[in-house]
């Protein structure tokens, strides 16, 4: 069930109507376990034999650490979802890949990959093991005491409005509020109902109008000139926003209504001006994961500059391969990896210079630091979309200017204007946010005559404007 989708707008009316009519504590959790199992066996029924069974095991693990801090114990954690995730996601990728370079030696390593290894990928796999390592490690770390029960756990992992895609969360910052789920409240409500909307405008009007485009162009890269192949890049690098910053908010509103209050993980990111900044805003529990739990480990800034860069390129190629089996992914991280490394390097050399924080010159700096800040991250999403290197490169030729387009692509007035269109809207989006926010108290205050045309009128233009329902891109991840 697709958060856009009737058919879970249908499965959400009826758990509230049941979570409603809870009359304490255990049955509401009760209700939220039962929908969120529900929520994801309608997927595909099988996968949930390997949730439960990672859910349960994960637990056994947790309540061991939490009763010795044992490092045996962290490192058998470690190791059990770390293998299992690697076998599921990448052991096909592996296996192409020697046989790859076996061929490439003239000397095969395997033969042709078995078919057993081409399974489809567990939906959320990547993001319910982010969710219990990170309780694993802060246990370890010491840095969280409070006892987790099995029925919390469970809620905690397998709470639906996160667990396919995220935002990936703490044990901090979700066990307590699901250990103390209230009655729902009307203003939870329609503050949930109101993000919750937003994220549904983002992706039926925009994601979904973007995402045909975007496959058209990147289908046919032979044929993409200068201006084509960076509107291939806008499209994609607006349709993966939308898309995935849409559920991120449909997340958040869900949530809200049961007086659950998740984390932003969406910031304005293309109205950063470098690199590091854009990863402080684009999906912000992701990169705030990579940081505590690999970045830090490694040993952070601590150990001197070669060490700190080296933690770095680590830390973003281990971040592309969590994206996907491929190594487009990888590169895709070795290039935010090296952008990063690059930054470090400038505010080095920055200082050096004498360029003081404020001054004309730092100013002048961060105003130029925008536009190459969105021309480097739309090379890199070049890489995260190709199905192939060879594709991604005639792409990224076309847009230096180095492309021999052999054919043309015709794309309508309409749809480039909604591309560069959704651009603008992006880098507006503060100030539209901004604007809102004002306007809610006003809102309320309006005859519910004027509201209600308003509410009809926004369902007809999502019925009629909304593009072709499509799964999120995330879903894969």
């Amino acid at each position: 069930m697709v958060f856009s989708s009737p058919t879970f707008l249908l499965f959400f009316a009826v758990l509230m109507l049941f979570y409603a009519g809870a009359r304490n504590y255990r049955e509401r959790a009760a209700v939220i376990l039962v929908g969120s199992l529900i929520f994801y066996a309608s997927w595909k029924p099988v996968y949930l034999i390997l949730l439960v069974a990672s859910v349960s095991i994960n637990y056994l693990i947790y309540s061991g650490l939490a009763a010795t801090r044992s490092r045996g114990l962290l490192v058998a954690g470690l190791v059990l979802n770390l293998g299992f995730l690697g076998v599921v996601k990448y052991l096909g990728m592996a296996l192409e890949s020697l046989l790859g370079i076996g061929l490439w030696l003239d000397m095969p390593l395997i033969s042709a990959p078995p078919n057993w290894a081409d399974w489809a990928l567990p939906l959320g796999i990547s993001f319910y093991t982010f969710h219990m390592l990170s309780v694993t490690i802060d246990v370890y770390r010491g840095e969280w005491t409070h006892r987790i029960s099995f029925r919390a756990w469970w809620l905690y992992v397998t709470f639906f409005p996160h667990m396919i895609a995220g935002p990936i969360l703490r044990a901090s910052e979700l066990v307590e509020q699901l250990e103390n789920l209230k009655p729902l409240k009307a203003e939870d409500i329609k503050l949930g109902a109101l993000i919750f909307t937003a994220g549904l405008i983002k992706k039926v009007l925009f994601a979904d109008n973007l995402a045909p485009l975007a496959d058209e162009l990147f289908s046919r890269p032979e044929a993409l000139d200068f201006y084509a192949a960076w509107l291939a890049a806008t499209a994609f690098a607006l349709q993966i926003y939308f898309d995935f910053s849409g559920y991120s908010e449909m997340a958040i509103g869900l949530a809200l209504m049961f007086g659950v209050v998740l984390p932003r993980n969406f910031l304005y990111p293309y109205t950063s001006r470098s690199v590091r900044e854009f990863w402080q805003r684009w999906h912000i529990t992701l990169s705030r994961w990579l940081r505590d739990y690999l970045y830090i480990s490694l040993g952070g800034n601590r150990r001197g500059m070669p060490r700190n860069l080296a933690n770095l390129m680590i830390t973003m190629l281990l971040g592309g391969l969590w994206h996907g089996a491929a190594w487009t992914f990888v590169f895709w991280g070795f290039l935010h990896g090296a952008y990063l490394v690059l930054h470090r390097l400038l505010l080095d050399l920055y200082s050096w210079l004498g360029v003081i924080a404020g001054s004309l010159t730092a100013r002048i700096l961060s105003w130029l630091g925008w536009p190459v800040t969105l021309a480097l991250v739309w090379v890199t999403w070049v890489f995260f979309r190709a199905p192939t290197f060879q594709d991604a490169w005639i792409i990224t030729a076309a847009m230096l200017g180095m492309g021999d387009a052999t054919g043309t692509v015709v794309v309508r007035r309409y749809v480039q204007l909604l591309v560069w269109g959704s651009l603008l809207l992006t880098l507006l989006e503060p100030r539209i946010e901004q604007g809102l926010k004002a306007g809610i108290q006003r809102w309320g205050q309006l005859h519910f005559t004027v509201r209600g045309t308003a509410y009809a009128g926004l369902v007809l233009t999502i019925i009629f404007f909304g593009g072709s329902s499509q799964k999120f891109i995330y879903f894969d991840f």
